[in-house]
């Protein structure tokens, strides 16, 4: 088969890695690079290539062509650089959220049924064989489930100004908790039925109805209940910043990442998806109470690291392309993290628990 033209779109963080991907990928060829500042030319330097250069997005669209569009921009350009994609006819792999509103997501994905064209949402997590293998011992403990996740960053430097854009249009449990309301609701197989959260708003560096620091808690119908916890700044404490943990009637699950978890790894992105090892508790005990199990401790240490992680979900982007795979169900479970999100972020804002 030829090779898919795609277009990149921001080239940050995760933008400069899902472009190394491309750039290694004979099934792909990268025909422009597209960003307000210099990290366009910066990836260009750091991949020794040439690839043609642009600031505006529709400029880039119109000269390029592409048969597919990369999207890592800030949150509040998702959906209309998608829905501009998707009317000229290209495939879309979009870093979460799909979009910035619950409306905007759902645009997309009717977009994206009219035209017949792949969207594949960033969720990272997904293609991870450690969180696979948590998410598996999870599921046997039982019912119900309790899960507390967080992943606070004490941010300062480049990372900081990072945060701030992002919080000109979303809150840290929005842009973050999607990812683990995602693993939760894995996890239980369950309805979430209900929403609390609360949030604080620890600096004058973003707008006074925005939070840098929030907690929000679920309810499954099943029972389970979660919590998940992000902040985001220079003032985050780094005590217990990355905790992965589930109990069940059965035992408990745990990712214990000494490294990733140490102090000065919390605004680290090749830290927040390592799990480096997964503790598995049994609760099984005897007449006298003891228990009667040693617990597991499964190792980790050969785990992809996040470039990998990049290759691989842009390995499923190019099946989801060649293979003509049906998406519905992985568009649909984008939507549902990013409607129980938003519905956290209106907790947070009226005070008041959200029934879904």
């Amino acid at each position: 088969m030829k090779s898919i033209k795609i277009l990149v779109v921001g080239c940050g963080n995760m933008g400069a890695s899902h472009a190394t991907a491309y750039h290694h990928m004979s099934e792909f060829e990268i025909c422009g690079l597209v960003a307000r500042g210099d990290s366009k030319i910066n990836l260009n330097t750091k991949l020794q290539a040439d690839y043609p250069l642009f600031e505006d997005f529709d400029q880039a669209l119109t000269t390029t062509k592409p048969d597919a569009v990369c999207i890592s921009t800030y949150p509040d350009t998702h959906e209309e650089f998608a829905l501009k994609a998707l009317e000229a006819g290209c495939h879309i792999f979009i870093e979460k959220p799909l979009a910035d509103t619950v409306l905007g997501c759902e645009k997309i994905i009717s977009k994206a049924h009219q035209t017949g064209k792949k969207v594949v949402v960033g969720y990272i997590l997904r293609h991870h064989p450690s969180w696979m293998r948590f998410i598996e011992e999870a599921q046997k403990m039982g019912k119900p489930l309790v899960m507390r996740m967080n992943l606070n960053q004490q941010s300062q430097g480049y990372m900081w100004d990072v945060h701030r854009n992002l919080m000109k249009s979303l809150s840290p449990i929005v842009d973050c908790g999607v990812h683990y309301i995602d693993v939760m609701c894995q996890m239980t197989r369950s309805k979430p039925i209900w929403v609390s959260a609360i949030g604080a708003r620890l600096t004058d560096d973003i707008a006074i109805d925005n939070y840098n620091y929030g907690q929000l808690q679920i309810r499954f119908e099943d029972g389970s209940v979660g919590w998940y916890e992000a902040g985001w700044g220079p003032m985050i404490s780094e005590t217990a910043f990355f905790i992965k943990d589930v109990f069940g009637p059965k035992g408990s699950v745990s990712i214990v990442a000494k490294d990733a978890g140490a102090s000065g790894k919390s605004d680290h992105v090749d830290s927040h998806t390592k799990t480096e090892s997964i503790r598995v508790h049994h609760a099984d005990i005897d007449a006298k109470n003891n228990f009667i199990r040693k617990d597991e401790w499964i190792d980790m240490a050969d785990e992809p690291d996040h470039q990998q992680l990049c290759d691989r979900e842009q390995q499923y982007f190019l099946m989801a392309i060649q293979e003509n795979l049906d998406l519905t169900d992985h568009m649909n479970d984008a939507l549902n993290s990013l409607r129980i999100a938003f519905a956290c972020d209106d907790s947070v804002k009226t005070g008041e628990v959200v029934r879904l």
